[in-house]
């Protein structure tokens, strides 16, 4: 094969044999930004245009920016919009992530999108880094290789999440902490049980139909914790709040 900035299916397969992953959030519209989080280990990023700063012109520099260390660009899409999700996928996307689903069937639409004709409805075109600007029409028959993540992060998507987990293109069921909590009446309160239930929910219901679960942490170290919980798709903050972090325990030290 070529030398391609592409992923062809790798964060896919790790996910599929079981093997846990981590990464971090990528908002501050900054391919370096990207490309440090790259270099320093991580096995994936994942750009945020749902709440980050940058657009779908951040796609097109981190894919290559991130490559370079041999880390995949996932990409949360600002809307499930078929264009929306077939820009990003045209840019060499590793995996796309999905959010606000509420439904089984919203989700059974939606993933449509990550697949070309007769299958699903994404535009068919060659001439973009997907294909290798036309170098690579084979490209077309490799659609499988993209990573689907779903958001569970409503109590109207935890309702259905079994049906949901059950979805051929469903590969990952991810908790957005924040959003879902929220939701369910416990805003922040991580620790409540009706949060720490449906975690286990969606965590069951991912093992159960073969499919990897993930959710974002703020450290290391609940990272851990959930890596020995059986969750494989570990997202550890984000540039932004990485970066003010340590900052400000650097500034903490440095004044105390």
């Amino acid at each position: 094969m070529n030398r391609s900035p592409l992923d062809h299916g790798r964060l896919r397969a790790r996910l599929g044999a079981g093997e846990a992953t981590l990464g971090t959030f990528v908002g501050l519209a900054s391919p370096v930004s990207a490309e440090v989080c790259a270099a320093s280990g991580a096995d994936w990023v994942l750009l945020d245009l749902e709440h980050g700063a940058g657009g779908e012109e951040q796609v097109r520099t981190t894919v290559p920016a991130a490559a370079a260390y041999g880390v995949p660009t996932v990409v949360r899409v600002e809307s499930v919009a078929r264009i929306r999700i077939g820009r990003v996928l045209d840019l060499g996307v590793a995996g796309v992530m999905l959010p606000r689903l509420d439904t089984a069937a919203e989700v059974q639409e939606a993933v449509r999108h990550l697949r070309y004709p007769p299958a699903g409805d994404r535009g068919v075109a060659t001439y973009n880094r997907a294909c290798r600007f036309g170098l690579d029409a084979e490209a077309l028959d490799r659609e499988g290789e993209i990573l689907g993540v779903i958001q569970i992060e409503s109590a109207s998507a935890l309702n259905e999440v079994e049906a949901i987990a059950a979805l051929d293109g469903v590969d990952v069921l991810f908790v957005g902490p924040r959003d879902l909590s929220h939701d369910l009446g416990v805003p922040g309160e991580f620790g409540a049980p009706v949060y720490r239930d449906a975690l286990e929910r969606v965590r069951k219901a991912a093992a159960d139909h073969g499919k990897a679960c993930g959710l974002l942490v703020p450290d290391g170290a609940a990272a851990a914790a959930k890596r020995a919980e059986g969750w494989a798709f570990i997202g550890i903050g984000s540039d932004s709040t990485l970066l003010a972090a340590a900052l400000s325990e650097a500034l903490s030290v440095a004044r105390a």
